[in-house]
């Protein structure tokens, strides 16, 4: 249930906003920006709305138009969820989904953000989230890729990259199937770049963890880390 809050106020992702922010904190959030439309990375977006209804501003979901269509087509459309686009008034909405250009650094209040495609069975989209100082690179769920890599290439004060390892080795069928990453591909998709940043591993099936812990330690790359759940990280 993929979300990194990258500031008080701007969120990638939003499987879990709700499940680890408290309402106080919800309610400052004015902005998110999706990697893709798959549930394990917007499952809270139809909660937040709900819970910051009524507030004076609306929230902002930014992605390319190949990520929101399906959220406007599946998920708000007033069926499976009330379309907040459009309460409590189309003048005056909950959210507004903002469609941004791949490829095109977009500012994100304090933030710039910039969307690369990677290679996953839905459009998807990594990150590089950047502010005057630094920059940090975010993969979203891909398999093996190279414009990830060329955008690293091209940013110079590039501080840290996430990246996706969903499955053990043993379990190379089904990544290569639904296009994640399995530790013994990792060292090739970094020796695409020259940035020897760290790198914070994150994806992981529940059922594999325990595996891809011990496969990403034999990798012996003391560069690999492993995020866990509320770590708070300053670039």
């Amino acid at each position: 249930m993929t979300t990194f809050l990258l500031n008080e106020t701007t969120a990638l992702d939003a499987g879990a906003l709700t499940s680890t922010l408290e309402l106080p904190e919800q309610l400052r959030i004015d902005r998110v920006v999706v990697s893709h439309a798959h549930f394990d990375h917007v499952a809270t977006l139809p909660f937040l709305f709900e819970n910051v209804f009524g507030r004076p501003r609306p929230i902002e979901v930014l992605a390319p138009e190949v990520v929101l269509a399906p959220l406007r087509r599946h998920l708000f459309n007033d069926e499976l969820w009330p379309d907040f686009t459009r309460l409590p008034s189309r003048r005056r909405p909950t959210v507004r989904l903002r469609a941004i250009g791949e490829g095109k650094t977009h500012r994100a209040g304090e933030i710039a953000i910039r969307p690369v495609r990677v290679s996953h069975i839905v459009p998807t989209f990594g990150y590089l989230v950047s502010t005057a100082s630094a920059s940090i690179l975010f993969s979203g769920d891909t398999g093996p890729t190279r414009a990830l890599w060329r955008l690293a290439e091209e940013t110079e004060n590039l501080k840290a990259i996430f990246l996706e390892v969903s499955f053990a080795n043993a379990q190379e069928s089904i990544a290569r199937v639904s296009k994640h990453l399995i530790p013994r591909q990792l060292p090739g998709e970094l020796a695409k770049t020259s940035r020897t940043v760290p790198v914070f591993l994150y994806h992981m099936k529940p059922p594999s963890a325990d595996r891809i812990r011990r496969e990403v330690k034999a990798l012996k790359m003391p560069r690999l880390k492993f995020l866990e759940q509320g770590q708070i990280l300053t670039f």
